[in-house]
């Protein structure tokens, strides 16, 4: 296949995760309908917790809670991939920041964040358990897609990995906290991985009261193909197999570089407590 057609959709989660799972599914609705290949829903979109994050750890569900078992439902007989973030219950009572890649029913991916969320005055670890497994690419209409979650983007070596084991597409799910030149980051952030690593970037945001929304679809040359703003709202545009080759070729930095990537995390160090 010469081209996908790839979405991102944004969207207010709220504390209901079936409130969530109704949004989600008629998102998939409309993008089955649209001849959308891969739909990048947000990060951690079971439910929001804006005020208690704490309560993430009781509200997560495991792979075959109802949240998932609902999206596999609403997949069946689809040919649309669905990426969606949740929070997982884990070995002990700080769940996983979780993607979960669907297709017809099946899932057929699963990411498990590792660069937790600590930073600017927030602690995601204190309710978060970090992953140490680097995800493996998924195929997508003969296109290999790399997965990440939102802080991800902020460390370039995950995408270059993701981009050196045969990614042409990074996947980006946030829930990017609004605050000083936050959207700023954001943009630079996304254009950077796609250009430095000359792949596409689909990035979806969640919107609302706490995160900035503005999902974005970066092409490998770092041009923006389509944005959105606050609002709850999808975003598109067509990855092309012939785009990447000639970036590549234009611009070989995958070639020309010089360091290596470990694919073995570091283990997680303790986090400043002032």
């Amino acid at each position: 296949m010469s081209t996908l057609n790839v979405a991102a959709a944004q969207f207010v989660a709220s504390i209901d995760w079936q409130e969530n799972l109704e949004t989600a599914a008629g998102l998939i609705k409309q993008a089955e309908a649209d001849g959308t290949d891969l739909l990048v829903l947000p990060e951690g979109v079971l439910a929001r917790f804006i005020e208690e994050r704490e309560r993430i750890r009781e509200h997560a569900q495991p792979l075959d809670g109802p949240f998932v078992e609902g999206l596999r439902a609403a997949t069946e007989g689809l040919s649309v991939t669905v990426v969606v973030g949740i929070h997982e219950k884990s070995g002990n009572d700080k769940p996983y920041n979780t993607l979960v890649v669907i297709k017809n029913g099946e899932i057929t991916g699963l990411y498990r964040k590792l660069h937790l969320y600590d930073a600017f005055s927030q602690l995601e670890s204190d309710n978060v358990t970090p992953a140490d497994v680097v995800p493996e690419l998924i195929d997508v209409n003969g296109f290999k897609v790399g997965l990440m979650t939102c802080y991800d983007v902020r460390f370039p070596e995950l995408a270059r990995l993701l981009t050196l084991q045969g990614a042409d597409v990074l996947v980006l799910p946030a829930a990017w906290v609004k605050g000083p030149l936050k959207e700023h980051h954001w943009q630079t952030l996304v254009t950077a991985r796609a250009l430095e690593n000359t792949v596409y970037v689909v990035a979806s945001g969640e919107c609302g009261q706490r995160n900035i929304g503005q999902s974005l679809i970066v092409d490998p040359l770092g041009v923006p193909l389509a944005q959105a703003g606050e609002e709850p709202a999808t975003i598109s545009a067509v990855v092309s197999a012939q785009r990447l080759t000639d970036a590549r070729h234009r611009l070989p930095v995958l070639i020309n570089r010089r360091f290596t990537v470990s694919p073995t995390p570091r283990p997680v160090e303790a986090v400043p407590t002032s």
